[in-house]
């Protein structure tokens, strides 16, 4: 049972952290007018496809990621060299709407045109010689939004105004780096989510949720005691509190507590407990929460902050040479993560996913090629010398890059697999 639970957190998890960060490509390339054919979550074949308008929006069966496919990025457009024969639709004003290659006999509407010059990036148009009057050379004009058929298979025209290259410089960058800045968007509002329901440390000398069973219940104390000292010493901050516990394992100490105005003197005698190699006293008590929004904002911010800090400073370390191959994690240490974190809770799976969230945007946004970042330092390098670089170069380096990831993927998959089943 823990099993199925693991690959559900897994896969809901992984796919919520793929689809807000496509979602961010999605929709920053529809706001810049480009056409995207597919939406993605996963690889490999498809197990759900919905159509609408242009898009196709997929669930593919390996949930390890997800792409937008968007006009321009990939060679697309058949090349129709003269000679060619295809079928023609129409719409109302004697547009082309679809253009046939092959089953034509499906069509009977169609109009048989033996092609001469086709131009679908520019001036949309065709010109050929129509079946029943080949010696007139006639030009027909073809609908921006005109699909070719093939086999069947509708694919829709994708004119150089809709295609990614065509864009400005701005509205490629943005397109680019809203998928890793939704990545930071969708951490903030889980943290500030668990903020909401689970609530917010305050750093006060209070009592919060006590555990059954524990040091404190069992000695007297209540949720909502305010310590005013212990042993003597004055405490004002669950850090002072936390501290004077800790450091008496297995010792009576005194609380005095202010309960409903009323002054309290309890006599603790904390758990005796080994963390880290270290004994330390613990009493069964968690400290003070509060649940409202201005704190769960402001606890989305400092949480997605700190992780990101983190994050970098374990990069530092890669880079540096303080970070080896065995502390990099591939799906298969992170299934084994969330494995271990789900049997925590919902609010440490919360977190998980926050945090991973985070990671996969900073991880995107590295200057590597076949990722967001590599792109980008395209769009940095373009800026400077004031030209895109040749597209073949730049698919070059991603295509090498991306082996290069996949290389590596592969070596850190197969460490895991060692580490957690051999």
């Amino acid at each position: 049972m823990q099993t199925l639970e693991t690959i559900i957190a897994f896969i809901i998890i992984f796919g919520a952290l793929v689809f807000f960060h496509e979602l961010g490509h999605l929709v920053f390339a529809k706001r810049a007018g480009i056409l995207c054919r597919e939406f993605a979550i996963g690889f490999g074949p498809k197990v759900f496809t919905y159509k609408k308008k242009e898009t196709v929006y997929t669930i593919r069966l390996l949930p390890l990621g997800g792409y937008v496919r968007m006009a321009g990025e990939d060679a697309e457009n058949i090349e129709l060299k003269p000679g060619y024969r295809v079928g023609l639709m129409f719409d109302n004003d004697e547009n082309v709407t679809k253009i046939i290659l092959n089953n034509k006999d499906k069509y009977p509407d169609i109009r048989l045109v033996e092609v001469e010059v086709i131009d679908l990036d520019h001036k949309l148009i065709l010109t050929g010689y129509e079946e029943g009057e080949e010696d007139t050379l006639k030009t027909f004009a073809i609908n921006k939004e005109a699909v070719i058929v093939e086999n069947g298979i509708e694919n829709q025209i994708a004119p150089f105004d809709r295609q990614f290259a065509s864009k400005s410089l701005g509205h490629r960058f943005l397109t680019i780096v809203a998928g890793p800045a939704m990545n930071f968007v969708l951490a903030f509002v889980i943290f500030v989510l668990i903020g909401l329901f689970q609530g917010v440390v305050v750093d006060e000398a209070k009592l919060g949720e006590l555990t059954p069973d524990g040091s404190a219940v069992n000695a007297g104390l209540k949720s909502g005691d305010v310590i005013q000292s212990i042993e003597g010493t004055e405490v004002s901050t669950w850090g002072d509190v936390q501290e004077s516990i800790q450091k008496n394992p297995g010792q009576e100490i005194e609380f005095v507590v202010d309960r409903d105005g009323k002054t309290l003197e309890v006599p603790v005698v904390p758990q005796e407990v080994e963390r880290e190699g270290k004994k330390i006293g613990i009493i069964g008590v968690y400290p003070p929460v509060e649940k409202a929004p201005i704190k769960a904002i402001q606890y989305g911010f400092t949480e997605t902050y700190f992780w990101t800090k983190q994050i970098f400073i374990i990069l530092g370390d890669l880079v540096t040479g303080g970070f080896t191959i065995d502390s990099l994690s591939g799906p298969v240490g992170i299934y084994k993560s969330t494995e271990e974190v789900a049997k925590q809770g919902l609010f440490t799976l919360m977190k998980w996913a926050g945090l991973l969230s985070i990671n996969l945007g900073i991880m995107n946004l590295l200057p590597l090629p076949a990722l967001d970042g590599g792109r980008l330092l395209f769009f940095v390098v373009e800026f400077l010398r004031g030209k895109p670089i040749d597209r073949q170069k730049e698919g070059m380096v991603h295509f090498i890059g991306f082996a290069l990831l996949m290389l590596l993927m592969i070596v850190v998959t197969w460490n895991d697999i060692q580490r957690f089943f051999l």
